[in-house]
């Protein structure tokens, strides 16, 4: 019950990311990417800060566990905003050409704060000991603060993107982009939120569920766990950009229908390796997964963003990419808890990402073709 109520208060923040997107994609495609990117990274830092000030449930009682979802709630309006802003920041101020690299760099968020986060987890559980379940555990979300701080240094530095500022010039910003979005876009929203469900679902078993997996079920220590996650994320530095290019050369529909048959084919070597308990195939069975996650990742902001017109970009590509938080990455580790508890095996987990990627191949087989990278095509506004 423990690991439901955890990973049901994380399905909160999940809930909270499609309106988001609603929210800060209108003015994301009203004022600009620039300035709601500021607005966003503020949002999430006050959030993710104060939860580190938070006082215990013996202190303020059920108070405790209620501000803490508010604030779940808080981060993933600003998570919800962030995406679109920060990928066409990067994508609208590169080559055409390069679309897919250039949007896979922001992308490089969570390889890096799996390495950020799951090494800090790692050094403070060491340090602090059993004082990490009472004060440790407020470190690192104090400590973001910095991290905020720098960033809203890089982001009031970075001008406008050249597409946006078109859009300006010419008279083309739209009044409710996002109604505007729904109205004339909703087979690209659906499908860019159904073909997330194989990449979000199996991602957040694969970093969140196998700690819970690893340790109840296998006595696999979460140390050991933690550090195999440190070594996967590490690769994906190079992996998230690498796919990512690889789509600017053969496509982003070849690279991503990659990415999800084999995520599906993983479903159950991946946890015939965790079952073996062995450290060496531990460790193979959760590079390999976020490899596979990594084929879908590296190109999948390009393939979204690409399937809307710039006067509707944000909104349109944010609330689609969004949507597959509610549907997939917010259920997973809820759905497999409650599979593990009642069948006590993972053979119906296995079945549950095989069917996930049996739903994003038919999504990307009728996910409508984005304009070609040579010939951007200039969206029709009505």
């Amino acid at each position: 019950m423990g690991g439901l109520a955890a990973f049901g208060t994380l399905f909160v923040g999940f809930a909270a990311r499609p309106v988001g997107a609603v929210v800060f994609g209108h003015f994301g495609d009203r004022l600009g990417r620039k300035s709601t990117l500021v607005a966003t990274l503020i949002l999430m830092g006050i959030g993710t800060f104060l939860i580190g000030c938070l006082p215990t449930y013996a202190t303020i009682g059920i108070a405790a566990p209620v501000l803490l979802t508010l604030l779940r709630v808080i981060q993933g309006l600003g998570v919800g905003g962030e995406w679109g802003g920060s990928v066409l920041l990067s994508m609208e101020w590169g080559s055409v050409r390069r679309r897919g690299l250039m949007a896979s760099w922001p992308q490089m968020g969570v390889p890096i704060g799996l390495l950020l986060s799951t090494g800090m987890v790692t050094l403070l559980s060491s340090a602090t000991g059993a004082s990490f379940a009472t004060w440790g555990w407020r470190v690192p979300f104090l400590a973001s603060v910095l991290l905020v701080a720098l960033g809203l240094y890089v982001r009031v530095r970075v001008p406008e993107t050249p597409e946006f500022d078109q859009l300006t010039r010419q008279a083309r910003v739209v009044g409710k982009p996002v109604t505007e979005a729904v109205r004339n876009y909703p087979r690209e929203i659906l499908s860019s939120a159904f073909v997330r469900v194989s990449e979000q679902a199996s991602f957040n078993l694969f970093i969140t569920f196998v700690l819970t997996y690893g340790t109840t079920h296998l006595d696999v220590s979460r140390g050991e766990l933690l550090n195999d996650t440190l070594i996967a994320a590490a690769i994906g530095l190079l992996s998230v950009p690498l796919f990512g290019y690889v789509s600017d050369l053969i496509g982003r529909r070849v690279v991503y229908g990659i990415g999800i048959v084999a995520t599906g084919a993983y479903a159950f070597p991946y946890f015939t390796l965790l079952d073996t308990k062995a450290p060496g195939l531990v460790l193979l069975s959760i590079i390999v997964s976020l490899l596979c996650h990594d084929l879908q990742y590296g190109p999948q902001a390009a393939l979204i963003a690409e399937s809307f017109g710039a006067h509707v970009r944000y909104s349109g590509a944010g609330l689609g990419y969004q949507l597959a938080s509610v549907i997939a990455g917010g259920p997973a580790p809820l759905i497999a808890t409650a599979i593990l508890k009642y069948t006590g095996s993972s053979t119906s987990i296995s079945y549950y990402i095989l069917g996930c990627a049996a739903l994003s191949l038919i999504a990307l087989v009728f996910m409508p073709q984005h304009p070609s990278p040579t010939e951007p095509a200039e969206p029709c506004v009505s």
